[in-house]
């Protein structure tokens, strides 16, 4: 559906559409629930991706055309690809997306005890707005190896008959000071650590005796010594399930929208595609988006072009570095990332007549960055055509628009890093209320257009 025809979708949606959307929705919910870190994802993405027939790539001595391989970096990326009929070298169709999001990481040395309380201290990561963290039900999610190499997944607060996690705040009675102070000063690093227990042991020369008791509770429940946490990776998450939101459920809250959302739809979209594409149709999830794409499992890593390598090596009889160089440069890529839903209690923060609504479809995104465009990657005219002719085509409601108002803001997603191989790029995803919020807003409609964008730019 043309931009310049867009409307509300659920007046388009027939019954049959409808019913498709909520069932959707539902399956996004579930698997959004069971995996809510970027390890998670990445299992959870490869245990979807193995069922539907894609074969380990380390596995693999040969590919052809139509034959369904991916790729695992460690557990924070995957790239999952169906080979097409046109050779590597002439392009592969990509859709990109990251599956980190927001949180609070537990420290290295996480466990302290002050005045017969005992708490993990933390280090946020990625944007966040700390005074949203407090007051707020938390669950622990992530491994731990012990230094023989046994690992241990953890996952405490999400059961209902489990405990949670609690970062404290003032009470307003004794809160003038705080309240004086910005609203982006008024919780303090420092302050984020979440209570973890308080009954101690009965030994008066202990001079911790609570986080004694918790160390021997923790041997006695993981079988971990307080040095085990060193080697970990352990994060609080919000302990919230997705679940509906408003009287008709058009409207779906859950943690992680950004970008997993985006990451889910693009696994949806590779896995619906019935027939050989002409070109390979690629799909990559990556982490560390929120904190730069660097690191090894970051877009930054050389995991993506090793990957496309060694595709290439087992679809060519002769590779060389000159065949990797083309087939990237040849191209292109959608960013699949998630930009701010306008919000009429917030109008200002977006651009008066290029904002993204709700129930309008996926939101093409020339360029993202901030304060004259800097740090961003902007798609070409060519390319923007090209896109919104496949939508078009296949009658994908979308819209266009900026991130936010000019000046007051901005952002970045992966596009630039796939930009760097001299691709054509073109940000685009669903509109979201209150991103970077432990819990977040998005509508149904527009995340099955999502990936009904996606979808159609893989045919």
């Amino acid at each position: 559906m043309a931009e310049v025809d867009r409307k509300n979708l659920w007046l388009k949606f027939s019954q049959d559409e409808e019913k498709e959307v909520f069932e959707f929705a539902n399956r996004y919910k579930s698997f959004m629930d069971e995996n809510r870190t970027e390890r998670e994802f990445i299992r959870g993405t490869v245990a979807e991706l193995k069922t539907a027939g894609f074969k380990d790539i380390t596995k693999t001595e040969k590919l052809q055309t139509g034959d369904k391989v991916y790729a695992q970096n460690r557990e924070g990326a995957v790239l999952a690809a169906i080979i097409g009929e046109d050779k590597l070298t002439e392009g592969l169709k990509i859709v990109g997306a990251h599956v980190d999001s927001p949180r609070i990481d537990l420290k290295p040395k996480p466990l302290f005890e002050e005045k017969e309380m005992a708490f993990f201290t933390t280090h946020y990561y990625g944007g966040v707005k700390k005074y949203q963290w407090v007051t707020l039900p938390l669950a622990i999610r992530g491994v731990v190896v012990k230094e023989g190499g046994t690992r241990l997944n953890i996952s405490i607060g999400m059961d209902p008959e489990d405990p949670i996690f609690y970062i404290t705040d003032l009470l307003p009675h004794f809160g003038k000071e705080q309240a004086k102070k910005k609203l982006s000063e008024a919780i303090d690093a420092a302050q984020l650590n979440s209570l973890v227990g308080t009954r101690p042991i009965a030994d008066e020369d202990e001079k911790e005796p609570v986080k004694k008791a918790l160390l021997n509770l923790i041997k006695e429940e993981h079988d971990l010594e307080e040095e085990d946490l060193i080697s970990a990776e352990l994060q609080l998450v919000p302990a919230l399930l997705a679940r509906d939101v408003g009287l008709d459920r058009t409207l779906l809250a859950a943690y992680g929208h950004d970008d997993r959302s985006c990451s889910y739809t693009a696994l949806q979209a590779l896995l619906e595609l019935e027939d050989t594409p002409e070109k390979t149709a690629v799909m990559l999830l990556v982490d560390r988006e929120e904190v730069g794409s660097m690191g090894n499992t970051g877009m930054q890593s050389t995991f993506f072009e090793n990957t496309i390598a060694k595709l290439l090596n087992l679809t060519e009889s002769n590779y060389s570095d000159l065949d990797l160089r083309q087939a990237l440069e040849n191209s292109t890529a959608l960013s699949g990332d998630v930009t701010q839903a306008f919000d009429p209690d917030y109008p200002e923060s977006s651009s008066k007549h290029n904002a993204p609504y709700l129930n309008q479809g996926i939101v093409m995104t020339p360029y993202t960055g901030a304060r004259g465009k800097g740090g961003s990657s902007e798609a070409s005219a060519e390319f923007k055509a090209y896109i919104r002719g496949i939508w078009n085509k296949y009658n994908v409601t979308w819209q266009a628009a900026e991130m936010g108002a000019v000046d007051k803001g901005g952002g970045g997603t992966i596009a630039q890093f796939l930009a760097n191989y001299n691709m054509d790029v073109l940000d685009c995803g669903p509109a979201v209320l209150s991103m970077h919020a432990p819990y977040e807003v998005l509508s149904k409609a527009d995340l099955y257009m999502t990936k009904e964008a996606y979808r159609t730019y893989y045919l």
